[in-house]
């Protein structure tokens, strides 16, 4: 059996009380979440110590301790990207499989140094969306889309990168601008490709499902309703990293959607603009 090892800012979050039993189950108990390491405890939540008693995982008292006793590592802090590159530091030097949780990182100049820290360490890394491996979004023809339109719930903050994670798998990464058409409560980005192509998404609250309109260049148009196990699928290609070492996204992908939700973050505060991406 391989071991996993998690590091987060704090273990009692939705992620991470979900993946330990998905990876069981989608590895056929080959891979198991058994080391775990919590930067502190948050008001309202179980400790970091009693969280792992009601998991039957075991807290360890350093992240060195995490990084030393596990074949693989992921860091997670779903909620609060800030603290990748921090927690991240030892397992991108470690040479061992990490999965970095979404969002990958707060700004692309922080996505920089963690992708050139595992580069030069020879670490696999990767980071995505759950979203991007939804299977309405792998039999879409990526050829000729001309523009399309992404709806979702949450806000920017933390919920942007689940649309902006399949626009750039299906559009590519050739994006030049980006500009901030939403609300305050309503978030919208425009985001403008080389070539003249567009793709803009909208968040419209909880009960707003994810789903997307494209139109092609020959003048078809289809639309989705996302309604597949996209976490499933998600999981499934986590362990297939973990046993191959081969990142299922490419790191052009994962900087191109940083750079877009750095900016799109920006952009916020000059609406109705174009910021070109340099």
């Amino acid at each position: 059996m391989k071991k996993i090892g998690f590091i987060d800012y704090f273990l009692d979050e939705w992620h991470a009380e979900k993946y330990p039993g998905w990876i069981d189950k989608a590895s056929s108990g080959r891979m198991q979440v058994t080391y775990a390491y919590g930067k502190s405890n948050q008001d309202g939540k179980l400790s970091n110590a009693e969280w792992c008693q009601k998991k039957g995982i075991q807290l360890l008292d350093s992240i060195e301790k995490v990084v030393e006793h596990s074949d693989y590592l992921v860091v997670l802090s779903p909620d609060h990207p800030e603290y990748h590159e921090e927690l991240a530091q030892l397992a991108l030097q470690s040479g061992k499989p990490t999965y970095i949780d979404k969002t990958f990182a707060p700004d692309r100049a922080s996505a920089l140094r963690m992708f050139e820290l595992a580069d030069k360490h020879r670490t696999p890394m990767f980071s995505t969306s759950a979203l991007r491996f939804a299977a309405e979004y792998s039999g879409i023809e990526k050829q000729g889309i001309e523009s399309l339109i992404s709806l979702g719930p949450g806000m920017f903050t933390n919920y942007a990168i689940h649309q902006v994670e399949p626009i750039v798998s299906l559009m590519g990464t050739d994006v030049r601008r980006v500009m901030w058409v939403g609300t305050d409560h309503t978030p919208a980005l425009l985001i403008g490709y080389g070539d003249g192509r567009q793709a803009v998404f909208h968040q419209y609250g909880p009960e707003c499902p994810f789903s997307m309109a494209l139109y092609y260049d020959g003048g078809q148009s289809r639309f989705l309703k996302i309604e597949s196990d996209f976490f499933g699928a998600f999981i499934e290609n986590l362990v297939g990293f973990f046993e191959s070492g081969q990142p299922p996204v490419a790191q052009e992908e994962t900087m191109a959607i940083a750079t877009i939700l750095d900016l799109g973050a920006r952009a916020a505060k000059t609406p109705y603009q174009w910021l070109q991406l340099k």
